[in-house]
C-alpha cells in the first residue's frame, strides 16, 4: 500500500513530513535524485529522462501512485509523462494542483470557465527551469482571469539549502524578494514554487511583509493527497514498507535529511 514521493533532492522531505502526519498508516517510498540535483538549471529533456527513471524505480518498489514533489519536474516533465509514458494502471501527480486549488478556491475537477478571483497580484518564486516553463501561469489561466503573476527565478537557493548553508540561503531569498518587488511592488500573495522553499518560509514572509499571504506547498499537498486516496483507494500500491532511496551518497544524504526532519532518516542507494 505504498505511495511514492519524488524530488530532485531533499526539498521533497517537506512534503513527505506533511503527508506522513496526515496519513500515518500509509507507507511512503521517498526517492531523492541527489546525484543529479539541482534540476532547476537543467533543460526539459534532461529533467524528463531523470524523472521517468526515478519514477520507474518507485513503480518497482510497489508504488502505483507517485507524487512529483519537485516543481521543476512537475513543470518540465509531468504533462509529457501523462500523455505518453505512464502505464494505464499507474498515476503520477504534480504539486501545482493543490496550490492553484487554494489560490483560486476551486477544485481541480471544476471545469467551468475561468473566472475572477480575489487575489489579483501574485508573486511566484521558483527555480529557473520552473519559471521558464510558464507551467504555473498556464494552469492558472485555465481557472482564473485577471490575475497578474510576476515570476522570480531564485538561482542558488536550492544549492545553498542542499549544502546546509542557511545563512547564504537567507541572503539569497532576501535578494530575490527585493528583485521581485522592483517588478511588482505590492504583491497580495506569494507562491513558494519549490518544495525546498518551505524551509525558508519565515524568511520569505519577513522579506515580503506580514500583509502578503505566502502559500507553501507541503500541507496543501498532504490534504490534496488524502482527498485523492479517499476517492481512489485502489491507487494505493502493493508495497508495504517505507523506504528512502537516493542516487547520491547515502550516508551524506541521510545526515542532511536527519537534520532537515529532526528525526533519524536512513537512505539506501537507489
Amino acid at each position: 500500500m505504498a505511495v511514492g514521493i519524488f524530488d530532485s533532492g531533499l526539498g521533497g522531505l517537506t512534503v513527505l513530513d506533511a503527508v506522513t502526519r496526515r496519513l500515518p498508516d500509509v507507507p511512503f517510498v521517498y526517492f531523492g535524485d541527489n546525484g543529479h540535483a539541482p534540476y532547476g538549471v537543467r533543460d526539459a529533456e534532461d529533467v524528463y529522462q531523470l524523472t521517468t527513471s526515478a519514477v520507474s524505480r518507485m513503480f518497482d518498489a510497489g508504488c502505483d501512485l507517485v507524487i512529483l514533489a519537485c516543481n521543476t519536474a512537475s513543470a518540465a516533465a509531468l504533462r509529457r509523462m501523462q500523455e505518453s509514458w505512464i502505464p494505464a494502471d499507474k498515476r503520477v501527480l504534480g504539486v501545482f494542483v493543490p496550490l492553484i486549488e487554494a489560490l483560486t478556491e476551486r477544485k481541480w475537477g471544476d471545469n467551468s470557465p475561468p473566472r475572477e478571483v480575489a487575489v489579483k497580484h501574485v508573486a511566484l518564486f521558483a527555480t529557473p527551469a520552473t519559471v521558464a516553463s510558464r507551467a504555473f501561469q498556464r494552469e492558472l489561466a485555465f481557472r482564473a482571469i485577471g490575475v497578474d503573476v510576476e515570476a522570480q527565478a531564485c538561482g542558488g537557493v536550492v544549492d545553498a539549502i542542499e549544502d546546509g548553508d542557511m545563512i547564504l540561503a537567507e541572503a539569497l531569498v532576501r535578494s530575490h524578494v527585493d528583485a521581485l518587488k522592483r517588478k511588482m511592488p505590492s504583491p497580495e500573495a506569494a507562491i513558494l514554487g519549490c518544495t525546498h522553499y518551505p524551509l525558508m518560509h519565515d524568511t520569505f514572509q519577513d522579506a515580503l511583509g506580514a500583509d502578503v499571504q505566502v502559500y507553501s506547498q507541503a500541507n496543501l499537498v498532504a490534504e490534496s493527497l488524502a482527498d485523492y486516496l479517499a476517492r481512489h483507494p485502489k491507487m494505493i500500491g502493493p508495497g508495504t514498507e517505507s523506504m528512502f532511496l537516493t542516487t547520491g551518497d547515502p550516508r551524506r544524504v541521510s545526515d542532511r535529511a536527519t537534520q532537515f526532519l529532526r528525526r533519524k532518516i536512513e537512505f539506501a542507494a537507489a
